[in-house]
């Protein structure tokens, strides 16, 4: 964790500066008849999980260049996200994966206490062998012609489920590399039965206060056909489950120019969106930093989700889910943090009843303007003001660099080789 008196000094260097900002920022939106206090109140009490996997280098499917001080377990990978929590209060969670991050229920606990984590939803992964696995998932997992691996992937997800209640986790997300490559490769019908029927059991093993969360993604590793390949499939699949099924919808999972706001949209309006998970694109399945690319998107995405705040029973999951090839992972999960509770500040700063009213009249031209003077407004100093009086830090970056937390656990942990591509 970061020294208390490196962050307090970090701070008292910058508190001055905050608070002309802060009361200016105040005065403007007091003449839109906007309350900044309560702005800031929504957005300090907002959170995003973090993956435990994201503070680790990523990699290409050509190579991975690790950085100093790489995690070598779950338990570095938590005092890691714990400082990303400590400087910018707005990860209270971690999201764990499965058996990346398999470890005694009790050392997880205590360690999450002691770094001042919860767990969020627990993920499975049937995209990759382990060495102890009896069959492969080469050919498929949930929705393979082998009945023994079907049940091998549901054994799994099965035992995220009962690893995740001992760890306080409500919810489980399955992704699935299922599909081809080929046509002709595999019957489209008959494979996604055969998903369904698998999927169902571990629906069927969940706990009543729990959600299965499952998520499309277009292409990769099947780049012909991919069993649970956009939203449309995803909604089927959510009502053929039943009412705790539901849709995660990753910012990076769909095909280039697509409307995600108006998936989140229709997943909303008939009460199957489950959660997000927050990154960016240029091309494809990216994993870049959240709001890197497009941050007016994931604007229209919150705008979205603060039209649907006034139903008390929605409250969809939110993590980031990102891949870290040439930036300090730490960092960038922070910066990335910030950016989705920029684009909730930004929303929450929309006139509705203006805009419905626009809407409504079919003034093409000012209920745009409405949402470009939300995003248009520079929300930092609220930002930065939830992290301060939350006991984070106004600059979490700049803490962060002067703590020289990096240099330090490079330290202590080995050095990684960057041999071999992909995730890790």
């Amino acid at each position: 964790m970061i020294n208390d008196t490196i962050l307090a000094q970090d701070n008292d260097r910058a508190h001055a500066t905050l608070k002309a900002d802060y009361n200016a920022l105040g005065e403007h939106l007091d003449r839109r008849g906007i309350d900044i206090a309560q702005i800031k109140d929504k957005v300090g009490n907002y959170g995003v999980a973090v993956p435990s996997w994201g503070v680790g280098t990523g990699g290409t499917r050509f190579a991975r260049f690790p950085g100093g001080g790489e995690p070598r377990d779950i338990f570095d990978k938590l005092d890691d996200c714990g400082v990303i929590q400590q400087l910018t209060r707005a990860t209270p969670s971690v999201s764990l994966h499965i058996p990346w991050d398999k470890a005694p229920v009790s050392d997880l606990l205590a360690k999450a206490e002691k770094v001042g984590l919860t767990f969020d939803a627990m993920n499975s992964n049937t995209f990759q062998d382990q060495p102890d696995q009896a069959h492969s998932y080469k050919y498929g997992s949930l929705s393979h012609t082998d009945a023994s691996t079907r049940q091998q992937a549901v054994d799994h997800n099965i035992e995220c489920i009962e690893l995740g209640a001992q760890l306080g986790s409500t919810a489980l997300t399955i992704w699935v590399g299922d599909g081809s490559n080929f046509p002709g490769q595999t019957n489209f019908t008959r494979q996604f039965e055969r998903y369904l029927d698998a999927t169902k059991q571990v629906y069927n093993a969940l706990p009543d206060d729990w959600t299965l969360l499952t998520e499309h993604k277009m292409y990769e590793p099947a780049f012909y056909s991919t069993v649970v390949q956009d939203w449309g499939t995803n909604l089927l699949i959510a009502q053929q489950m039943g009412d705790k099924a539901k849709c995660l919808v990753d910012l990076g999972h769909h095909a280039p120019n697509v409307n995600i706001e108006m998936i989140v949209a229709r997943l909303t309006q008939f009460g199957k969106l489950g959660g997000f998970h927050f990154n960016d694109s240029k091309y494809g399945d990216d994993d870049l930093d959240t709001g890197s690319i497009d941050p007016y998107r994931l604007f229209l995405v919150f705008n979205e989700l603060v039209e649907a705040e006034a139903d008390p029973d929605f409250n969809p999951m939110h993590m980031l889910d990102q891949s870290h090839n040439v930036t300090d992972p730490i960092e960038s999960l922070m910066v990335s943090a910030m950016e989705v509770q920029r684009a909730y500040a930004q929303a929450l700063l929309v006139d509705r009843v203006a805009l419905m009213g626009y809407q409504d009249s079919n003034d093409a031209l000012m209920a745009t303007s409405m949402l470009k003077q939300g995003f248009r407004t520079d929300v930092e100093p609220i930002l930065a003001m939830a992290r301060l009086e939350a006991g984070g830090a106004i600059d979490p970056v700049m803490a962060y660099r002067a703590s020289q937390y990096r240099v330090k656990v490079a330290q202590e942990r080995p050095k990684i080789l960057g041999a071999g591509g992909g995730i890790v």
